[in-house]
């Protein structure tokens, strides 16, 4: 029963990020980190991963590999950061952190801030993305931020293009820091058949529904599990 639900998770969560670009991990994580924290972060992040080349190979024409250079350089320390984050903290601490991030993520995306993707907004973009990303999963918000204003397709193309980046070089930090193993694959082999499950329903319906509809429920149910995950560490 467990693994139904956290393979409808997923599939939301899939579902989601391929429409707006983000929002796989930051759905995901805070409801599956309390089934099992073995789901955070590596086995959401092979989602991520697989989901992003999925995302990448579709908009491959609109990627601007220009941009995005400054993106992965502040990747690199900040999953250093993030890294060294998990190592230190223990799992309720953690639960702490991913709420935080998700409520982060979500006045992020509601916010009216108006940023430019200049060499300075997306090094720091990068590093938070891989602080945030490499500890809680959660990567995409600040990074998102940047690009919001952008054509769609040049923010799927270019988030998709990153996080691969990012996912793999989380992995290997992840790996080093002891939290990447064979419990954490056999975890996620379930998960995989719904990120694309998720990826291809979402390309087959995306013109029957409201870009902003899916966007407000998504917020909606980020808020609700960011909320929950804050809770449980005081409870």
């Amino acid at each position: 029963m467990d693994i139904a639900i956290a393979v409808l998770i997923i599939f939301v969560g899939s579902y989601v990020q391929t429409s707006i670009g983000f929002g796989l991990a930051i759905i995901a994580a805070p409801l599956l980190f309390f089934m099992d924290p073995l789901y955070v972060p590596a086995p959401i992040t092979m989602c991520a991963l697989v989901l992003s080349l999925a995302n990448a190979l579709k908009h491959w024409h609109f990627i601007s590999f220009a941009g995005l250079k400054f993106a992965i350089l502040g990747r690199i320390p900040g999953t250093i950061a993030g890294g060294l984050l998990i190592f230190w903290i223990d799992q309720q601490q953690l639960a702490l952190w991913l709420g935080i991030s998700v409520i982060f993520g979500v006045l992020l995306s509601l916010g009216n801030v108006v940023l430019k993707p200049s060499p300075g907004a997306m090094l720091s973009a990068g590093f938070l993305s891989g602080f945030m990303g490499t500890s809680t999963s959660i990567g995409g918000p600040p990074i998102a931020l940047v690009l919001q204003h952008q054509e769609n397709d040049f923010i799927r193309a270019n988030l998709a293009a990153f996080f691969v980046v990012s996912c793999l070089l989380s992995l290997i930090m992840l790996t080093i820091v002891g939290r990447f193993g064979v419990d954490h694959i056999l975890i996620s082999l379930p998960l995989l058949p719904a990120t694309l499950a998720g990826y291809w329903v979402a390309m087959q319906t995306l013109h029957l529904i409201s870009h902003q509809n899916l966007r407000r429920y998504s917020l909606f149910l980020c808020a609700v599990a960011g909320s929950v995950a804050i809770l449980s560490y005081w409870i």
